[in-house]
Protein backbone atom coordinates (compact mmCIF):
# COMPACT_ATOMS: atom_id res chain seq x y z
CA UNK A 1 0.00 0.00 0.00
CA UNK A 2 1.71 3.19 -1.22
CA UNK A 3 1.19 6.50 0.57
CA UNK A 4 2.43 9.94 -0.56
CA UNK A 5 5.50 10.99 1.41
CA UNK A 6 7.20 14.34 1.90
CA UNK A 7 10.13 15.34 4.06
CA UNK A 8 10.04 19.04 4.80
CA UNK A 9 12.79 21.20 6.28
CA UNK A 10 11.22 23.78 8.58
CA UNK A 11 12.53 27.06 10.03
CA UNK A 12 15.95 26.95 8.35
CA UNK A 13 17.40 30.07 6.78
CA UNK A 14 18.17 27.77 3.82
CA UNK A 15 17.30 24.16 2.91
CA UNK A 16 18.85 21.56 5.26
CA UNK A 17 19.51 24.20 7.94
CA UNK A 18 16.26 23.77 9.90
CA UNK A 19 14.35 20.86 11.45
CA UNK A 20 13.08 18.07 9.17
CA UNK A 21 9.66 16.44 9.58
CA UNK A 22 8.33 13.39 7.74
CA UNK A 23 4.77 13.71 6.44
CA UNK A 24 2.65 10.77 5.26
CA UNK A 25 -0.52 11.75 3.41
CA UNK A 26 -3.70 9.76 2.77
CA UNK A 27 -3.12 8.00 6.09
CA UNK A 28 -6.64 6.64 6.43
CA UNK A 29 -6.63 3.03 7.55
CA UNK A 30 -3.23 3.08 9.25
CA UNK A 31 -3.37 1.78 12.80
CA UNK A 32 -1.83 3.53 15.78
CA UNK A 33 0.93 0.92 15.85
CA UNK A 34 1.70 1.38 12.16
CA UNK A 35 2.02 5.13 12.71
CA UNK A 36 4.32 4.61 15.68
CA UNK A 37 6.42 2.13 13.74
CA UNK A 38 6.83 4.50 10.79
CA UNK A 39 7.60 7.41 13.11
CA UNK A 40 10.30 5.44 14.94
CA UNK A 41 11.76 4.33 11.61
CA UNK A 42 12.15 7.90 10.32
CA UNK A 43 14.23 8.65 13.45
CA UNK A 44 13.21 12.30 13.19
CA UNK A 45 11.98 14.38 16.10
CA UNK A 46 8.45 14.22 14.62
CA UNK A 47 6.48 12.41 11.94
CA UNK A 48 2.94 13.39 10.93
CA UNK A 49 0.00 11.67 9.23
CA UNK A 50 -2.54 13.60 7.17
CA UNK A 51 -6.18 12.54 7.36
CA UNK A 52 -9.50 13.88 6.08
CA UNK A 53 -10.99 16.56 8.35
CA UNK A 54 -13.84 15.66 10.67
CA UNK A 55 -15.02 19.27 11.10
CA UNK A 56 -16.18 21.54 8.26
CA UNK A 57 -13.83 24.37 9.28
CA UNK A 58 -10.66 22.31 8.78
CA UNK A 59 -8.76 21.62 5.57
CA UNK A 60 -7.19 18.45 6.96
CA UNK A 61 -6.63 16.58 10.21
CA UNK A 62 -3.16 15.63 11.44
CA UNK A 63 -1.77 13.17 13.94
CA UNK A 64 1.69 14.06 15.25
CA UNK A 65 4.17 11.52 16.63
CA UNK A 66 7.51 12.11 18.34
CA UNK A 67 9.04 8.69 17.63
CA UNK A 68 6.42 6.51 19.39
CA UNK A 69 4.72 9.19 21.50
CA UNK A 70 1.71 10.99 20.08
CA UNK A 71 1.61 14.75 20.68
CA UNK A 72 -1.49 16.96 20.79
CA UNK A 73 0.39 19.77 19.05
CA UNK A 74 3.86 20.64 17.78
CA UNK A 75 5.03 23.68 15.85
CA UNK A 76 7.45 22.63 13.12
CA UNK A 77 5.31 19.55 12.27
CA UNK A 78 2.35 21.90 11.83
CA UNK A 79 4.20 24.02 9.27
CA UNK A 80 5.74 20.98 7.61
CA UNK A 81 2.36 19.26 7.36
CA UNK A 82 0.78 22.36 5.83
CA UNK A 83 3.62 22.67 3.29
CA UNK A 84 3.30 18.98 2.34
CA UNK A 85 -0.49 19.29 2.01
CA UNK A 86 -0.06 22.27 -0.32
CA UNK A 87 2.74 20.54 -2.24
CA UNK A 88 0.36 17.67 -2.96
CA UNK A 89 -1.82 20.07 -4.94
CA UNK A 90 -4.45 20.86 -2.33
CA UNK A 91 -6.06 24.28 -1.98
CA UNK A 92 -7.38 25.72 1.28
CA UNK A 93 -11.04 26.58 1.74
CA UNK A 94 -10.09 30.17 2.59
CA UNK A 95 -7.54 31.95 0.40
CA UNK A 96 -4.19 32.47 2.12
CA UNK A 97 -4.95 30.36 5.20
CA UNK A 98 -4.75 26.61 5.77
CA UNK A 99 -6.73 25.35 8.77
CA UNK A 100 -5.29 22.29 10.50
CA UNK A 101 -7.24 20.15 12.94
CA UNK A 102 -5.26 18.38 15.68
CA UNK A 103 -5.79 17.40 19.31
CA UNK A 104 -5.55 20.99 20.57
CA UNK A 105 -8.25 22.08 18.12
CA UNK A 106 -8.10 24.17 14.96
CA UNK A 107 -4.75 25.79 14.12
CA UNK A 108 -4.65 28.39 11.32
CA UNK A 109 -1.56 28.54 9.10
CA UNK A 110 -0.97 31.73 7.12
CA UNK A 111 0.56 31.35 3.67
CA UNK A 112 3.21 34.02 3.04
CA UNK A 113 5.43 34.65 0.03
CA UNK A 114 8.34 32.63 1.42
CA UNK A 115 7.09 31.46 4.80
CA UNK A 116 4.27 29.73 6.59
CA UNK A 117 3.14 30.90 10.04
CA UNK A 118 0.90 29.17 12.56
CA UNK A 119 -1.31 30.89 15.08
CA UNK A 120 0.14 30.15 18.52
CA UNK A 121 -2.30 28.01 20.52
CA UNK A 122 -3.07 28.90 24.11
CA UNK A 123 -0.95 27.48 26.89
CA UNK A 124 -2.54 24.66 28.85
CA UNK A 125 -0.23 25.33 31.80
CA UNK A 126 1.56 28.53 32.72
CA UNK A 127 2.94 30.39 35.71
CA UNK A 128 6.06 29.99 37.88
CA UNK A 129 7.42 26.55 38.68
CA UNK A 130 8.08 25.53 42.31
CA UNK A 131 11.35 26.63 43.86
CA UNK A 132 12.54 23.02 44.24
CA UNK A 133 11.85 22.31 40.55
CA UNK A 134 13.74 25.45 39.52
CA UNK A 135 16.75 24.33 41.55
CA UNK A 136 16.56 20.81 40.11
CA UNK A 137 16.56 22.14 36.54
CA UNK A 138 19.32 24.63 37.31
CA UNK A 139 21.52 21.80 38.57
CA UNK A 140 20.57 19.46 35.71
CA UNK A 141 21.50 22.07 33.11
CA UNK A 142 24.86 22.77 34.71
CA UNK A 143 23.93 26.34 35.63
CA UNK A 144 24.58 28.59 38.60
CA UNK A 145 21.44 30.06 40.23
CA UNK A 146 22.55 33.58 39.26
CA UNK A 147 22.44 32.61 35.58
CA UNK A 148 18.69 31.87 35.73
CA UNK A 149 16.59 35.04 35.48
CA UNK A 150 13.18 33.36 35.48
CA UNK A 151 11.54 29.95 35.09
CA UNK A 152 7.95 29.06 34.23
CA UNK A 153 5.59 26.58 32.69
CA UNK A 154 5.14 27.33 28.98
CA UNK A 155 3.18 24.21 28.13
CA UNK A 156 1.02 24.31 24.99
CA UNK A 157 0.77 20.54 24.65
CA UNK A 158 4.16 18.79 24.70
CA UNK A 159 4.86 19.72 28.35
CA UNK A 160 7.38 22.55 28.05
CA UNK A 161 8.97 24.31 30.98
CA UNK A 162 11.34 27.19 30.16
CA UNK A 163 14.23 28.97 31.82
CA UNK A 164 15.24 32.49 30.83
CA UNK A 165 19.01 32.79 31.18
CA UNK A 166 21.33 35.76 31.57
CA UNK A 167 23.00 35.61 28.13
CA UNK A 168 23.06 33.84 24.79
CA UNK A 169 26.54 32.57 25.67
CA UNK A 170 25.08 30.86 28.74
CA UNK A 171 22.37 29.25 26.58
CA UNK A 172 24.95 27.92 24.12
CA UNK A 173 27.08 26.57 26.97
CA UNK A 174 24.33 24.57 28.68
CA UNK A 175 25.37 20.94 29.30
CA UNK A 176 22.23 19.08 30.43
CA UNK A 177 22.21 15.87 32.43
CA UNK A 178 18.81 14.19 32.13
CA UNK A 179 19.57 11.83 35.01
CA UNK A 180 19.44 14.81 37.36
CA UNK A 181 15.87 15.66 36.37
CA UNK A 182 14.33 13.34 38.93
CA UNK A 183 10.74 14.42 38.27
CA UNK A 184 9.64 13.31 34.75
CA UNK A 185 7.09 16.13 34.68
CA UNK A 186 9.98 18.51 33.94
CA UNK A 187 11.79 16.57 31.22
CA UNK A 188 10.70 18.82 28.30
CA UNK A 189 12.97 21.80 28.93
CA UNK A 190 13.63 24.96 26.95
CA UNK A 191 16.24 27.62 27.64
CA UNK A 192 16.35 31.09 26.11
CA UNK A 193 18.19 34.39 26.41
CA UNK A 194 17.90 37.82 24.86
CA UNK A 195 20.63 38.58 22.33
CA UNK A 196 22.74 41.73 22.71
CA UNK A 197 21.91 44.74 20.58
CA UNK A 198 23.34 44.41 17.08
CA UNK A 199 23.15 40.62 16.93
CA UNK A 200 21.65 38.91 13.86
CA UNK A 201 18.70 37.64 15.90
CA UNK A 202 16.88 38.78 19.04
CA UNK A 203 16.64 35.58 21.08
CA UNK A 204 18.76 32.41 21.37
CA UNK A 205 16.81 29.22 22.14
CA UNK A 206 17.57 25.55 22.84
CA UNK A 207 15.17 22.67 23.56
CA UNK A 208 15.75 19.29 25.24
CA UNK A 209 13.59 16.22 25.81
CA UNK A 210 14.03 12.45 26.32
CA UNK A 211 13.70 10.11 23.36
CA UNK A 212 11.97 6.72 23.43
CA UNK A 213 15.08 5.09 24.93
CA UNK A 214 15.24 7.59 27.78
CA UNK A 215 18.30 9.34 26.38
CA UNK A 216 18.41 13.11 26.14
CA UNK A 217 17.74 14.63 22.72
CA UNK A 218 18.22 18.25 21.60
CA UNK A 219 15.69 19.48 19.08
CA UNK A 220 17.18 21.49 16.19
CA UNK A 221 14.30 24.01 15.96
CA UNK A 222 11.08 23.94 17.99
CA UNK A 223 7.96 25.81 16.92
CA UNK A 224 5.81 24.90 19.92
CA UNK A 225 8.44 26.03 22.44
CA UNK A 226 9.11 29.28 20.58
CA UNK A 227 5.37 29.96 20.45
CA UNK A 228 4.84 29.56 24.18
CA UNK A 229 8.10 31.32 25.10
CA UNK A 230 6.93 34.28 22.98
CA UNK A 231 3.63 34.35 24.90
CA UNK A 232 5.49 34.16 28.22
CA UNK A 233 8.02 36.87 27.38
CA UNK A 234 5.36 39.22 26.03
CA UNK A 235 3.05 38.69 29.00
CA UNK A 236 5.90 39.28 31.47
CA UNK A 237 7.10 42.36 29.59
CA UNK A 238 10.54 40.95 28.80
CA UNK A 239 10.23 41.02 24.99
CA UNK A 240 7.67 42.37 22.53
CA UNK A 241 7.14 41.05 18.99
CA UNK A 242 8.06 41.33 16.23
CA UNK A 243 11.35 39.54 16.74
CA UNK A 244 13.44 36.71 15.30
CA UNK A 245 14.72 33.82 17.40
CA UNK A 246 17.64 31.58 16.50
CA UNK A 247 17.87 27.91 17.44
CA UNK A 248 20.04 24.95 16.49
CA UNK A 249 23.33 26.82 16.70
CA UNK A 250 25.06 24.12 18.76
CA UNK A 251 23.83 21.48 16.27
CA UNK A 252 25.23 23.46 13.31
CA UNK A 253 21.75 24.42 12.13
CA UNK A 254 20.53 27.93 11.38
CA UNK A 255 16.97 27.95 12.61
CA UNK A 256 15.18 31.30 12.29
CA UNK A 257 11.78 31.64 13.92
CA UNK A 258 9.80 34.78 13.13
CA UNK A 259 7.41 35.95 15.86
CA UNK A 260 4.75 38.52 14.95
CA UNK A 261 1.49 39.83 16.36
CA UNK A 262 0.53 40.41 19.97
CA UNK A 263 -1.60 39.11 22.80
CA UNK A 264 -3.88 36.27 21.76
CA UNK A 265 -2.86 36.70 18.10
CA UNK A 266 0.79 35.68 18.00
CA UNK A 267 2.08 34.12 14.78
CA UNK A 268 5.11 31.81 14.57
CA UNK A 269 6.65 31.45 11.13
CA UNK A 270 9.59 30.45 9.02
CA UNK A 271 10.76 28.89 5.77
CA UNK A 272 9.42 25.48 4.77
CA UNK A 273 11.28 23.56 2.04
CA UNK A 274 10.21 20.20 0.60
CA UNK A 275 13.51 18.31 0.35
CA UNK A 276 12.26 14.75 -0.29
CA UNK A 277 9.22 13.78 -2.33
CA UNK A 278 7.84 10.37 -3.21
CA UNK A 279 5.87 7.48 -1.74
CA UNK A 280 6.25 5.17 1.22
CA UNK A 281 5.06 1.56 1.23
CA UNK A 282 3.29 0.28 4.33
CA UNK A 283 1.51 -2.93 5.17
CA UNK A 284 -2.17 -3.54 4.70
CA UNK A 285 -4.45 -1.51 6.99
CA UNK A 286 -5.13 -3.11 10.34
CA UNK A 287 -7.53 -0.61 11.90
CA UNK A 288 -9.28 2.60 11.05
CA UNK A 289 -8.52 5.96 12.67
Amino acid sequence: MLKPFRQVDVFGDAPFMGNPVAVIAEAEGLSDEQMRTISRWTNLSECTFLLPPTTPEADYRVRIFALDKELPFAGHPTLGSARAWLDLGNEPRSAGVVVQACEVGLVPVQIGEQTLSFGAPGRVRSGPIPKAARQMLTDALGLAPAQVIDAAWVDNGPGWVALLLDSAETVLGVTPDLSRITDPEYQFVGVAALQPEGADTDLEVRAFFPDDTGALREDPVTGSLNASVAQWLEYSGKMTPPYVASQGTVLQRRGRIHIEGEGEALWVGGRTDVVLSGTIEVGEPTASV
